[in-house]
């Protein structure tokens, strides 16, 4: 086991201090902090002996000290659409990020736990127990990794492939705010990974009391997993519905920091057949969101093995489409990407699994009879 000090993930304070600790003068600190996170950053560098304006022995003790890991990959996907999937591992525990690229722009989907709580019925993570958040380096993690893969440094070049994130991969962010905060400041940083907070898109299933905290302060744009229009038909899609109703969470929503129609929410909504795809709930949506800027993405189910649901034909969606269109909001139908491959929304799952306590000692005691002298 690597027992270094991983630098991926520090703000840069920690950094700071993680540099001190390992007996970095207090005066050189900033400087070589500032030196460190370019090269990180900026550079992607994975050896410290490739940070060239560094001293030499500053270089030695950093290789001793600290690491620069991201998360391991287990196994990378191709789509025949272009569309990339990357299982993770860190920590003893697997999660999943998905690259889609399109003319002009890349888009990262990342993810904030291994597993999730929500139990979204359309939602294949749902299927999955959480295991653990995922760490402020974990998080970053992702998105170099994507980087070392699409050979996409520096992180201030022009002509970038991966030019959004949004957190829609699995988990729910809000449920692990501190560590997606430390995770998108870096992303954001102008001297760091470089994004711009509009190029970034946090996703919540409606985490009310979290939402002002979001806007004031990570700043991303909005994205609500919306999916349906009654109480009774939200209540089992999205089971948080149970505790912060469609009342609140629009309400919320529409007091979100920051919104404008420069800076509108975006409302999903996945077409279930049969169960939200009516023209009347059509109508209904646009009375909810009235008054909210906003955009609408409407996205074809993605099937995975045993879920409940059916997609809805593609005409139902097109007059649905219609509808919302009509009431002056733009409501792209999101294309599938990377389905045969399993990438698409929704369809994200790994085979971590949360270990009771009493399978754990299991283990621990078995691991000991082996290690007893016969």
């Amino acid at each position: 086991m690597d027992e270094r000090h991983p630098l991926i993930g520090l703000s840069t304070t920690e950094l700071r201090s993680a540099l001190a600790a390992a007996g970095v003068p207090e005066k050189a600190a900033p400087m070589r902090a500032r030196q460190l996170w370019n090269w990180i950053y900026v550079h992607g560098a994975r050896d410290f002996g490739a940070m060239s304006n560094l001293a030499k022995e500053f270089r030695a003790l950093s290789a001793d000290t600290f690491s620069l890991a991201r998360p391991e990959i287990v196994s990378e996907q191709i789509s025949n659409d272009g569309t990339r999937k990357w299982l993770l591992r860190s920590g003893g525990q697997e999660f999943e990020t998905v690259f889609i690229p399109e003319p002009g722009r890349g888009t990262l989907c990342v993810s904030s736990q291994v597993g999730c709580t929500l139990n979204c019925r359309f939602c294949h993570t749902g299927t999955q127990r959480l295991v653990r958040n995922l760490t402020p380096g974990e998080i970053v993690g992702q998105v170099m990794v994507a980087r070392d893969r699409l050979s996409d440094w520096p992180s201030t070049g022009e002509s970038r492939r991966l030019t959004n994130v949004v957190m829609m991969g699995m988990g729910e962010p809000l449920y692990n705010f501190d560590n997606v905060k430390a995770a998108l400041a870096i992303v954001a940083d102008g001297d760091g990974l470089a994004l711009s907070k509009r190029r970034i898109t946090l996703s919540t299933a409606g985490v009310v009391p979290m939402i002002p905290r979001a806007g004031a302060e990570i700043g991303s744009a909005l994205a609500i997993s919306l999916h349906a229009v009654r109480d009774e038909v939200r209540d089992v899609l999205v089971p948080l519905n149970k505790k912060y109703p469609l009342a609140q969470l629009l309400g919320a929503c529409r007091a979100y920091p920051g919104l404008s129609n420069a800076r509108r929410i975006t409302f999903e909504y996945v077409m279930l057949k049969g169960v939200n795809d009516s023209l009347a709930e059509a109508r209904e949506l646009v009375r909810l969101i009235a008054g909210i800027p906003a955009k609408i993405n409407l996205i074809p189910f993605n099937p995975w093995p045993g879920a409940p649901h059916e997609c809805s034909d593609w005409a139902q969606i097109e007059k649905f489409a219609e509808i919302v269109n009509r009431a002056g909001y733009a409501s792209p139908v999101r294309t599938p990407r990377g389905r045969d491959i399993m990438a698409a929304c929704g369809q994200l799952k790994s085979e971590s699994l949360k270990q009771r306590a009493s399978e754990r000692m299991a283990e621990f005691r078995s691991a000991e009879l082996v290690r007893m002298p016969s």
